[in-house]
C-alpha cells in the first residue's frame, strides 16, 4: 500500500499481483482506461476497477496511457 498516494487523494483498488490507485480529482475523462480494458475498468460495476480481471502487464500498459496521472499502480511485493 502506498500511503503517499492515499494521502494525495487516491483510492486503492487492491489486486493479487498489482494494486491500482485512482484519483477522481485528477481525472480528465480521456477514456483511455475503459477503452483499454472493459474487464479491468467497468463503469457499470462496483467496484469499477478490478485489477485481478486481467494480468499485471495489461494493468501497467493501460495505466501508462493515462494522460492525467489519475491512475497509478504498484506491484505487490508478495507477487515479485
Amino acid at each position: 500500500m502506498d500511503k503517499a498516494l492515499l494521502e494525495a487523494g487516491y483510492r486503492l483498488y487492491r489486486g493479487q499481483q498489482i494494486d491500482v490507485y485512482f484519483n477522481t480529482a485528477l481525472c480528465q475523462h480521456a477514456g483511455k482506461c475503459v477503452r483499454g480494458s472493459a474487464a479491468l475498468f467497468d463503469l457499470k460495476r462496483k467496484p469499477w476497477i478490478m485489477p485481478d480481471e486481467v494480468d499485471a502487464a495489461t494493468v501497467t500498459r493501460i495505466i501508462d496511457t493515462c494522460p492525467s496521472g489519475a491512475l497509478q499502480y504498484r506491484q505487490n511485493k508478495e507477487s515479485e
